[in-house]
């Protein structure tokens, strides 16, 4: 690992050496200025580019199919194909951090990340097209576990704020994404090649940081049980027997469904309510632009308080009313639906942040990451299907959204359990 963590053992060594004490209690090496500065500018270039390569598609799927002759059934598989990649993939990210660093891991993630990208523009059949995509999202997959991880390590006394930071930069890339891919296309002929291919090129741009990092990795700190001759090293915590990893697991799986479903549902529900195409577009935009700057505020307040538990109530209720509005009455107030649903939806970077808060130490956080996400995409994934399969057999949008409320309860409860003050490791 390329941790920068050194256990307090009681004296005054490690503030000597710079050392700063987390939340856990824990003290861990602060990386200089300088340094700080370089992992600052790399963890947004890398949140830029985790959900481009995804919310780039939509708006021009309709000309990849006609391009490649892309059959419906293959057009829904690549809606489903993010979360089994971020779920199957993620689940090797702490393998290779401890191989090459977080520095070297997430920097290999983004060199996958801009090669599928490019070459995926270039795709002459269906089959290509969504290898290539499954490429460019193993890239995703990995700085999606570690990226947590990099905040523990490198800010570890500004874990809410740095998660905020990056979490509002996500935002912003998938809200870009989702706006500028058709003109893209349109000033390239109305080539939709351009229009996807063009992302590749802010992929590229998170390369240059995080190779330096790579360069600059540091051989880990002493821990106090190694300093300590004839000590031995405690075994690595087993998640899967931690309540909190559980239940951090269930929060993030079930908020990873209900984005899913916003992303993949709520304009044809607003369309179906008699809503223009225009307007559901602006609405569902509104859901999504809202996030960039919650996104930071609702981390750096969480990453402050000891207990998260309020507020992961406290958004799950905004989502709870946001579908049980639209369940009643979509057409009288769509605008207050979709703002209580942006609310709800920042229960992503709530996640981060407590996956950062909940882990003692760097290495930790690694492999509660790793656990989190990769169980709760798989978790995540059946959620839109059943919402599709609901709304299709019963001819309307009744009971598909009395199941997504059930889900948001659901939602809550996890949320209140993984939010309490307790620290894993």
């Amino acid at each position: 690992m390329a941790a920068d963590e050194v256990t307090d053992t009681g004296t005054d060594t490690s503030r000597a050496n710079g050392a700063v004490e987390d939340d856990s209690g824990t003290a861990t090496r602060r990386a200089p200025a300088a340094g700080r500065g370089l992992v600052a500018v790399a963890l947004v270039l890398a949140a830029l580019n985790l959900r481009p390569a995804v919310t780039s598609l939509g708006p021009v799927l309709e000309e990849v199919r006609d391009s490649l002759a892309m059959s419906g059934t293959v057009a829904g598989l690549l809606t489903s194909i993010p979360a089994a990649c971020f779920a199957l993939i993620g689940s090797q990210a702490p393998r290779l951090a401890r191989r090459y660093g977080t520095g070297g891991a997430v920097a290999a993630g983004a060199l996958v990340l801009t090669a599928g990208l490019a070459l995926r523009a270039f795709a002459a059949n269906t089959a290509l097209f969504v290898v290539l995509s499954g490429f460019a999202l193993a890239g995703i997959a990995v700085a999606n576990v570690l990226l947590p991880a990099v905040v523990k390590q490198r800010f570890p006394d500004k874990v809410g704020r740095m998660t905020g930071l990056y979490s509002m930069a996500l935002n912003a890339g998938a809200s870009s994404a989702a706006a500028v891919t058709v003109p893209l296309s349109g000033a390239f002929g109305g080539d939709w090649r351009y229009g996807l291919g063009a992302w590749a090129v802010l992929a590229a741009t998170a390369v240059p940081p995080w190779l330096m990092l790579a360069r600059c990795r540091e051989a880990p700190a002493a821990t106090a049980a190694a300093a300590v001759p004839g000590a031995v090293r405690p075994p690595a915590h087993r998640m899967s027997r931690d309540p909190t990893a559980w239940a951090l697991t269930v929060y993030f799986g079930l908020q990873a469904s209900a984005a899913y479903i916003v992303m993949g549902w709520l304009p044809q529900i607003f369309r179906d309510a008699g809503l223009s195409a225009e307007t559901a577009g602006l609405l569902f935009s509104v859901t999504s632009l809202l996030g960039v700057p919650l996104s930071y505020v609702l981390s750096a307040v969480a990453g402050r308080l000891p207990d998260q538990s309020g507020i992961a109530v406290a958004i799950g209720l905004c989502g709870v009313a946001g579908w049980a509005g639209l369940w009643a009455a979509p057409a009288s107030a769509p605008l207050l639906w979709a703002v209580l649903l942006g609310v709800a939806n920042c229960s992503f970077p709530l996640a981060l942040t407590m996956i950062g808060i909940r882990g003692r130490d760097s290495a930790t956080v690694v492999r509660l990451s790793g656990f989190v996400q990769s169980a709760g995409y798989l978790l995540s994934i059946p959620g839109p299907v059943v919402v599709g399969a609901l709304y299709q057999h019963t001819d309307g949008w009744r009971a598909p959204l009395a199941f997504v409320g059930l889900l948001m309860l659901a939602q809550i409860a996890a949320g209140a359990v993984a939010g309490r003050n307790r620290r894993i490791g």
